[in-house]
């Protein structure tokens, strides 16, 4: 399957591994040269950097006839135009796009767009939806169990708690999409610090579903634990 991936930074990069691991054709667009060379450093995949709401850039992308185009822009217009520009002019099968605005969802998809995700839209139902018993940690799994969501409670014991992102070590098979601290939403990058009592909004696989519980849960060794 021939896939381009438009912009988007630590999100972009876990898809891409996913679908390297499944050995799908892979083609990645992205407008800062900084993050491009680091996810071309990291997956061994060329990438073209470019602004994907032009169309010069994703036919020097070759991006004709794509199975799937994903865009993953922090600005929703820019995922709109992207995707729109892919699917009218170069034959793209599937445009999927991220939007951070909840209420443009149903907007995108009148306007052509084939798959319309809101992570803010998912955190806001696991929210809501929480129970006393699930408190802790709470799994949704989406797109017919092919990814799953985790949103786990940060005690101040755990080895993640007061660290950068960047200095956590976070393994390939888990994302931190967003945290949760009340009463605000923080959309995660490197520089974010992890503090007690956080609700990590985390991106995962069926098959490391544990393995993502087990890492954020690890415990410093000299507190008895």
């Amino acid at each position: 399957m021939k896939i381009i991936i438009a912009n988007g930074t630590h999100e972009a990069d876990f898809i891409v591994r996913k679908f390297k691991k499944d050995k799908h054709q892979i083609t990645i667009i992205n407008s800062d040269k900084n993050f491009g060379d680091y996810m071309s450093s990291s997956n061994h995949i060329p990438v073209l950097c470019g602004d994907p709401t032009k169309a010069y850039v994703l036919e020097d992308a070759d991006v004709w006839n794509a199975d799937v185009f994903i865009a993953l822009s922090i600005n929703d217009i820019d995922n709109y135009v992207a995707c729109i520009t892919a699917k009218k002019l170069f034959n793209i099968k599937r445009v999927v796009s991220v939007v951070r605005n909840p209420k443009r969802v149903d907007l995108f998809k009148v306007l052509g767009i084939d798959s319309v995700i809101c992570s803010t839209y998912l955190l806001g139902e696991s929210i809501k939806n929480e129970s006393i018993v699930e408190d802790f940690i709470k799994t949704i799994s989406i797109e017919n169990e092919k990814i799953v969501i985790l949103e786990i409670l940060v005690d101040e014991e755990f080895v993640l708690s007061n660290k950068l992102i960047k200095n956590a070590e976070i393994p390939s098979y888990l994302n931190i999409s967003c945290i949760y601290r009340e009463p605000d939403v923080i959309i995660a990058n490197g520089d974010t610090l992890i503090l007690p009592d956080d609700k990590l909004v985390i991106a995962t696989t069926p098959d490391h579903h544990q393995n993502a519980i087990d890492f954020i849960q690890r415990k410093e060794l000299n507190n008895g634990s």
